[in-house]
């Protein structure tokens, strides 16, 4: 059965809230491992193989909007602290949230539902629950005349089950960052030829962290080599948000070491292609929420 995005839904339940988010992807499913038995000496020579349930596994691609990016950002990089009220507003606050090693994040809970647009009756009406997730690595991907964009990799030990419940839940449908809205400076020194980046973390046995920068070179090397501090800052289009706090997130990355440069060739013209950096330092964004509830 092919199933519409528009018609499906994930909902991220935490110990303070429940959040459908938009998507345009999603391969949550079973985990599956085998025990295999090999075949007896004395036997018919016949390998037996068991099948055994080994949790969740997949991914969700999701686009940042004013409403999810806090919890979204603090589900992928995981330890946020307590929030400091924004001086000459009237409600808002913000959270600084940092990337720390392996399984760091608070577990939540998935209710996934492929069947279908339940307000109208169409579909079988089963949801799935996936309870104890974590996210195992996340790439944040960010490019000019695109929405900007967050992919999770779930991982969870506890198998699927049915969801009973037949609650409604209320999509996000607030503005969506685009990298069309995005500032990038390098050292203090804003770089307006970056067309994007994508920031990857996984989280397994430790943290590897790489950032993927995308950039137009007319001429010469512009980009250092070795980057003490990369801050990149997300707005929104609106006024409509206090001093253009509400509407923004800033990631800023420190060390990064240059570890591929796919421009160095012969070449007289433009050259459009990546720059590839390992992160050693640390990696924190501020997220800014209309009141001082936590975030996750």
């Amino acid at each position: 059965m092919k199933i519409q995005g528009c018609d499906c839904s994930i909902v991220i339940k935490t110990a303070n809230r429940e959040m459908d988010v938009p998507y345009s992807e999603e391969t949550l499913r079973e985990a599956f491992s085998v025990l295999q038995e090999e075949a007896s000496i004395e036997g018919d020579g016949v390998c037996r193989i068991i099948r055994k349930n080994s949790g969740v596994t997949g991914c969700i691609v999701t686009p940042l909007t004013i409403g999810t990016a806090p919890l979204l950002l603090y589900l992928a990089m995981g330890s946020a602290g307590l929030p400091v009220f924004v001086s000459e507003t009237r409600g808002l606050y913000q959270f600084h949230i940092d990337l720390v090693p392996m399984e760091d994040t608070d577990c939540f809970d998935l209710i996934q539902d492929r069947a279908g647009n339940r307000e109208q009756g169409i579909g079988s009406g089963e949801r799935r629950l996936f309870e104890g997730c974590r996210v195992k690595g996340f790439e944040l991907r960010i490019m000019r005349g695109e929405a900007v964009k967050l992919k999770l990799d779930i991982h969870s030990e506890s198998p699927a089950v049915i969801y009973p419940l037949t609650d409604i839940f209320n999509r996000e449908s607030g503005e969506r960052f685009n990298g069309d809205n995005v500032k990038y400076k390098i050292n203090g020194q804003e770089f307006k030829n970056i067309y994007g980046i994508t920031l990857s973390s996984k989280k397994e046995g430790g943290t590897k962290t790489e950032l993927w920068i995308k950039r137009i070179l007319e001429k010469g090397s512009d980009i250092p080599d070795l980057i003490d501090e990369l801050t990149i800052t997300a707005q929104l289009l609106s006024d409509k948000y206090e001093h253009r706090h509400y509407g923004t997130f800033r990631i800023t990355i420190n060390r990064l070491v240059l570890t591929t440069d796919e421009t160095k060739i012969n070449c007289a013209d433009t050259v459009i292609a990546p720059l590839r950096y390992y992160v050693a330092g640390n990696v924190n964004t501020n997220v800014f929420v209309s009141g001082a509830e936590a975030i996750g």
